[in-house]
């Protein structure tokens, strides 16, 4: 509609929102959210642009709106995005008929030949060029990529396994064109020049820069057991790999190594498509370092329920086949899985290979040392997202590598500001998600090294909050169908207060109504 077109309609009383208070309405057909703070209201778009949570039922923290379900967050006044996942920001409502708003970009200048190179594809360099063009740096920005495509939303690989590639596109070609951010696809870095700041391509080509940001991501790693290199024995990173797995795997055994959150959503998605799918895990209980023993026999017994078996406390010896092709799984304990299809899904590694004879700083793993600004020990060289290892506050300031998609983005976005020189540190809490069968757990926080839980609601109804404690003190925590109290622990977290076990413990969030995922 036009600027000056206005559209006026009575939605509810003033008094039905109370100061702090959320309320969706419908204005002219169109759902709006009315925001009341400090007596003063708001209209914004009412559905978070990532995947439609619908935000009245979010938390609101003085200026700040928490989506329930994966923790972005906006600013009330202007709408804009404060916290990721969503790459958007909520329209304000002139402009009642957008449904998604991005930031105002500067336009590339050529004359302006600093040269800003991002390696990698995913949501960290994306993030970083757009922050760039946000923060009204003109000069030449590089994505170099060894995908064949623009960045797409990989946390869905696993979890909706029969969408094209296209279907995930997180930005289409024409929209990273439009804002002068350069896209070289099947552009894989194998060396770095840090002293003439030049990087090679296994192409044979070379790109000068001014700054760097290395954003490479991770790899999923093979098992070196005696038949990896047969046919049928499949990794999943790329789009292709989802569409190949899910034709392979129809009708067929299906054979999952390792109880991740990848291997179990994978695990869910082919339930009803498989002719029968086996688990293998060292550990007694999926993901069980991560969300510990409780969640991780919730989620089993989920799968256990559509016919998923799963053989635990045990591991893969060895994988036998006829005519090239997988046929079975041998376990540790002897036992023989028939297997026409094996995913392995035992852990990543850091994609930092290419740098192994240079100075920059790496730990064991290879995953490559920043500090808070996402600056490394090379002057001009940035790296973010599942390549790092960062010092995370949750910890006390202990480095470790944290590899979720809302990461991922937080260190674009401070990796840009940094490289603009505007000495920003990295502020965010972990958020992440992982979804069975309509149904999604969700974590927030960092609960490395918990030596307690306190658990609300209830395991085997599948409604529960629960606290991992460290310290007397929580550090993270997890909910199934107890929205928004996750998005709640994770805006204490984020403004620096403790929340105690006796809080935790005196805490009454699953009698409250959830927000119902679509």
């Amino acid at each position: 509609m036009d600027c000056d077109d206005t559209v006026t309609a009575e939605v509810c009383n003033e008094a039905d929102v109370g100061d702090g208070e959320l309320l969706e309405v419908v204005v002219a057909g169109f759902p709006v959210l009315l925001v009341r703070n400090r007596m003063e209201f708001r209209a914004l778009g009412s559905k978070c642009p990532h995947y439609g949570a619908p935000l009245s039922k979010g938390v609101l923290k003085g200026e700040r709106l928490r989506c329930p379900w994966h923790g972005a967050c906006f600013n009330i006044q202007s709408g804009d995005i404060e916290e990721y996942p969503s790459l958007d920001c909520l329209p304000c409502f002139k402009d009642l008929e957008s449904s998604l708003r991005v930031k105002d970009t500067s336009k590339q200048c050529l004359l302006n030949q600093h040269t800003m190179l991002l390696l990698g594809g995913g949501v960290a360099a994306l993030v970083c060029a757009e922050t760039l063009r946000q923060e009204g740096f003109t000069g030449r920005i590089i994505m170099a990529t060894k995908e064949k495509h623009v960045p797409y939303d990989k946390s869905k690989l696993s979890k909706v396994m029969n969408l094209k590639a296209e279907d995930i596109y997180l930005r289409k070609p024409e929209f990273l064109k439009a804002r002068g951010i350069e896209l070289w696809t099947e552009k894989e870095a194998v060396s770095v020049d840090f002293q003439k700041q030049k990087v090679h391509f296994m192409d044979g080509s070379s790109q000068k820069y001014n700054q760097l940001l290395i954003a490479t991501g991770s790899h999923s790693s093979f098992l070196r057991v005696p038949g990896a290199d047969l046919q049928h024995v499949c990794l999943l990173q790329t789009p292709e790999d989802s569409s190949k797995i899910l034709e392979l795997a129809t009708g067929k055994n299906v054979v999952i190594i390792g109880a991740s959150f990848i291997g179990m959503e994978i695990a869910a998605f082919l339930s009803d498509k498989a002719a029968a799918i086996s688990v293998v895990e060292r550990k007694e209980f999926p993901f069980q370092e991560s969300l510990g023993p409780e969640v991780g026999g919730v989620a089993m017994k989920m799968l256990q329920n559509k016919g998923v078996k799963f053989y635990m406390k045990t591991e893969l010896r060895e994988l036998k086949g006829k005519d090239g092709k997988v046929s079975e799984a041998v376990l540790a304990s002897g036992e023989k899985l028939p297997a026409d299809v094996v995913v392995m899904g035992t852990g990543v590694f850091p994609n930092s290979a290419f740098l192994k004879d240079t100075s920059i700083a790496r730990d064991h793993s290879g995953a490559i040392l920043v500090d808070l600004h996402m600056q490394t020990n090379i002057p001009n060289v940035f790296a973010a997202g599942d390549v790092v290892s960062f010092p995370v506050a949750l910890l006390n300031g202990k480095r470790s590598s944290i590899r979720h998609q809302q990461v991922a983005e937080a260190h674009g976005h401070i990796a840009a500001l940094n490289m603009l020189q505007k000495k920003k540190e990295l502020h965010t809490v972990p958020f992440f998600w992982t979804t069975m069968f309509g149904k999604s757990i969700r974590y927030a926080g960092c609960g490395d090294g918990y030596t307690d839980t306190v658990v609300k609601g209830s395991l085997e109804q599948q409604k529960f909050l629960i606290f991992y404690i460290r310290d007397g003190v929580v550090t993270a925590a997890a909910s199934l169908n107890c929205d928004p109290m996750v998005s709640l622990v994770a805006e204490v977290l984020y403004s620096g207060k403790q929340i105690s076990k006796e809080e935790a413990e005196a805490c009454d969030a699953c009698n409250k109504p959830s927000a119902a995922e679509t």
